[in-house]
């Protein structure tokens, strides 16, 4: 992969941190986390007149055109200084769809807001985030399918249905359902919804949070953000609202793509939550003194920031190379499965780490560095923890293996027991595991 930033990626990480950093105070955070929408609208407006919200969205559609690394740089400087702002969901889960998967109208109607900082989106990616994190157990594949793609055929499970209404219009639907946790809603212009039809196909809806039947209910998070807990009850969708061309065919594959997206998003924003952890807790053990020396100097503190530093530096390797992957159209899944792995699992190690080692400090709520356990600990389960990425991840390498050996590691669930069984025949021999 290459290393180096281009010197527009450059200009993004100098001008997304110079942004934040000048305008994050603690009691700015403070302040927002008392509001109402927990939203710093403020800031969201400065980052459109800075145009850094639409460095990732595409040129013809008013954008940087620089990708997939851009925007992670962007969600990198959002988790040093945890900002109350909507990036990835706005982002990452909906205006990128938008710009590959989206009619003209869409674009035209729905991007230039975004990327001008007045049009927040988000999208009800939970329920299909998990069934893509596990449903591969026992399911490496779709029955009957034949690819070797190791992504491809993977069951996509919306808790949404569309069920076609000619009433509502040609090619309409109406939506029926639950989502929960959808990150933003409370103040989204508009939803990205996916959801199954009858013929087993799925659909990409943008649904207004006002639309008749839709209700919401607020939930605060463990990082202190409100995310909204969605009931469809018909609700009516026109074709013009369909992402791909309202083609249910291609749902699966959309659903999939986005997935791959949000996840990098979210790996960039928890790398960003751990360095600036890690860096506050140096400066606080170089500061601190115990029995005249500088806590820094104990080989307890030593070793177990070593291990911090271990695991952000691999959170950052597996980062770049799932973004760099995404932006040069090469196969990204099991680099994207790898870098939310690391984000989940090693971003909650770094933040316990940190928070232990502010000792009584870190049980300050009016101390910083809580904000920063907080956070990733939200992210560690934000759309799939990482025993589901794990799982994701090896049924990857299953049927890779399986692909190239001619061989069969599917697993199943017994049925009366629950218990993970399968049977593989590797050269010739058969293994029950």
């Amino acid at each position: 992969m290459e290393f180096a930033l281009t010197e527009e990626e450059e200009a993004v990480r100098e001008a997304a941190s110079g942004l934040f950093d000048g305008l994050i105070t603690v009691e700015r955070l403070q302040a927002v986390e008392s509001s109402t929408d927990r939203f710093d609208r403020e800031l969201w407006a400065a980052l459109g007149r800075s145009e850094l919200l639409g460095v990732a969205l595409p040129e013809a559609d008013g954008g940087g055109d620089l990708g997939m690394v851009a925007l992670c740089l962007l969600l990198e400087a959002q988790g040093r200084r945890v900002a109350q702002v909507p990036l990835w969901s706005t982002l990452a889960a909906a205006a990128l769809p938008i710009a590959k998967f989206g009619s003209i109208q869409q674009k035209q109607r729905w991007l230039p807001g975004v990327s001008g900082g007045t049009v927040v989106l988000t999208a009800a990616l939970t329920e299909v985030a998990v069934s893509a994190g596990i449903a591969g157990v026992g399911a490496s594949l779709v029955p009957g399918a034949a690819s070797t793609d190791t992504t491809a055929n993977w069951p996509i499970i919306p808790s949404v249905q569309a069920v076609p209404d000619p009433g509502v219009g040609p090619g309409a639907f109406r939506l029926t359902g639950y989502s929960a946790a959808v990150p933003w809603a409370h103040v989204a212009d508009q939803i990205l919804v996916p959801a199954a039809t009858p013929g087993g196909g799925i659909i990409l809806a943008l649904v207004d949070p006002d639309a008749t039947g839709l209700s919401q209910v607020r939930a605060e998070t463990t990082n202190r953000e409100i995310h909204c807990h969605l009931k469809f009850d018909g609700v009516p969708v026109s074709v013009e609202a369909l992402l791909g061309g309202g083609n249910p065919g291609n749902g699966a594959a959309m659903v999939r793509s986005i997935l791959d997206g949000v996840w990098t998003g979210i790996s960039a924003l928890a790398l960003g939550v751990a360095e600036s952890a890690l860096a506050q807790t140096s400066d606080y053990l170089n500061q601190r003194e115990q029995f005249g020396r500088p806590l820094s100097t104990f080989q307890g503190t030593m070793l177990r920031a070593a291990d911090a530093a271990i695991d952000t530096a691999a959170m950052r390797a597996t980062l770049w190379q799932a973004a760099w992957r995404l932006d040069t159209q090469r196969p990204a899944s099991e680099a994207v499965a790898v870098a939310v792995w690391w984000a989940s699992d090693a971003g909650q190690r770094v933040v316990h780490a940190t928070q232990h080692l502010h000792g009584g400090m870190g049980a300050d709520v009016d101390y910083p560095i809580h904000r920063y356990f907080l956070w990733n600990k939200q992210i560690e389960l934000l759309l799939g923890g990482p025993s589901a990425q794990l799982a994701r991840l090896g049924d990857m390498v299953a049927v890779a293996f399986d692909a190239e050996h001619g061989t069969s590691s599917r697993h199943r669930i017994d049925a009366e027991s629950g218990a993970l069984t399968g049977v593989g025949i590797h050269a010739g021999v058969a293994e029950s595991r």
